[in-house]
C-alpha cells in the first residue's frame, strides 16, 4: 500500500494539542501567580487563547474552527468564576472527554465510525469511503483506539477534578494532550496499515465494489 501521509499529518494533531494545552497552562500559571485568584488564572488563559487565536488566524485557519476553540476557553474561565472552584475550569473538558468516549463507540457499533468521517472529511471524500469494506473495517478497528485514549483521560481527569488539585489537572492536561494524541495517531494508524489487504491504494483512494483491490505485483 502506497501512502505517503500519515494520520498526523492528515490531521494536524501537533497544532490541535497546542490549541489544548497553552491556555490551560497559562490558567494553572495565572492562579498560582495570583495566590490562587480565579480570576487571574481566568484572565491568563483567556489571553493566552487570544494570542493562539491571532497565530491560528495568520496561519490561515477558517475563523469559525478559531472561534470555537476560544469561545471553549472562554466558557471554562466563566464556569470557574461562577463556581468559585478552580477546577471547574477542567470541567468542560472533562465532561467533553467522557461525552467523546461515548460518541465514538457509539460510531462504531453503528459502522459510521468517527475515525472515518473526520479524515474522508479532510481528504474531501465525504463518506465515500464507507463504500470500500476493507477501509470502513479499518476505520472501525482504530477508531477502538481513540475510545481507549478518551476512556484513559476520563480515568485521570476524574479522581484528580474530585480531590480538586488544580495543578495536578494542569499538568495532566499537557502531559495527555500532544503525547497521548501522538500515540494516538501512531497507534491508530498503525492498526489501519496492517488491516488494509495487500494492494489497498490507500486512504485516499477508497475501493468500490467496482474498483477490487490489485494483488501484490499488479
Amino acid at each position: 500500500m502506497t501512502q505517503p501521509e500519515s494520520l498526523s499529518q492528515l490531521l494536524n494533531g501537533r497544532r490541535a494539542a497546542i490549541d489544548a494545552t497553552v491556555p490551560a497552562a497559562g490558567f494553572v500559571v495565572g492562579w498560582a501567580a495570583g495566590g490562587q485568584s480565579i480570576w487571574a488564572g481566568a484572565a491568563v488563559a483567556v489571553g493566552f487563547a487570544i494570542a493562539v487565536s491571532i497565530w491560528r488566524l495568520r496561519r490561515g485557519e477558517k475563523p469559525r474552527a478559531v472561534l470555537i476553540g476560544l469561545l471553549g476557553v472562554c466558557v471554562a474561565a466563566l464556569i470557574a468564576l461562577r463556581t468559585g472552584r478552580a477546577e471547574d475550569f477542567f470541567l468542560l473538558q472533562l465532561l467533553s472527554n467522557a461525552a467523546s468516549a461515548l460518541a465514538w463507540a457509539v460510531s462504531i457499533v453503528i459502522r459510521l465510525p468517527l475515525l472515518g468521517l473526520v479524515v474522508g472529511g479532510v481528504l474531501g471524500q465525504r463518506t465515500r469511503w464507507r463504500r470500500d469494506p476493507a477501509l470502513l473495517r479499518s476505520y472501525g478497528l482504530a477508531s477502538w483506539v481513540w475510545v481507549l485514549q478518551y476512556v484513559v483521560r476520563v480515568a485521570i481527569f476524574l479522581p484528580l477534578y474530585a480531590a480538586g488539585q488544580v495543578v495536578a489537572l494542569g499538568v495532566a492536561r499537557v502531559a495527555l494532550t500532544w503525547p497521548l494524541v501522538a500515540a494516538c495517531l501512531a497507534v491508530s494508524w498503525w492498526v489501519i496499515r496492517r488491516t488494509l489487504p495487500p494492494g489497498h491504494p490507500g486512504l485516499r483512494h477508497p475501493v468500490t465494489a467496482e474498483e477490487p483491490v490489485a494483488a501484490d505485483g499488479q
